[in-house]
């Protein structure tokens, strides 16, 4: 009987890439070392490239201001959520998001292009009248 103690630990790396490091295609090697145990990696496919700006690109006002706003709507349940497809509402996160809206509003007053502070001003009108139909919505439907 072989001891856990005395036994040495470790663990073994598969090279498992379809193409080696200078780019080219390898052969279709069997996978003789495997433990017997383990089935077979499935045929992982890259996820589908989401339309993204460049990296050289850099992120300007007006793009962080609508991924925020996008950010809002995802919460408030207008559009669906890219990961799991379904609509979800969480009004608590889009408070969240909506608040942080207000605070750039009121740190960058006076420093905004004009139409960098329309748009702000826009989203955030927007947003908070989403909000508030939803938070107040059934109880002015009862009335």
């Amino acid at each position: 009987m072989v001891d856990e103690k005395d036994s040495p630990r470790g663990f073994r790396v598969t090279d498992r890439r379809r193409f080696s490091e200078e780019g080219e295609a390898r052969e279709d090697e069997g996978v003789s070392d495997a433990e017997p145990e383990s089935a077979p990696a499935p045929d992982l496919q890259p996820p589908p490239q989401r339309a993204a700006p460049a990296p050289e690109e850099p992120v300007s006002f007006s793009s962080f201001l609508l991924g925020l706003s996008t950010q809002a709507l995802l919460h408030l349940g207008e559009i669906e959520d890219p990961a799991s497809g379904r609509v979800e509402r969480d009004l608590g996160a889009a408070k969240h998001v909506i608040d942080i809206l207000g605070i750039l509003k009121e740190k960058t007053r006076g420093n905004l292009e004009q139409p960098e502070e329309q748009l702000l001003e826009a989203v955030l009108y927007d947003l908070r009248m989403r909000y508030v139909e939803l938070v107040r919505g059934p109880a002015r439907e009862g009335a």
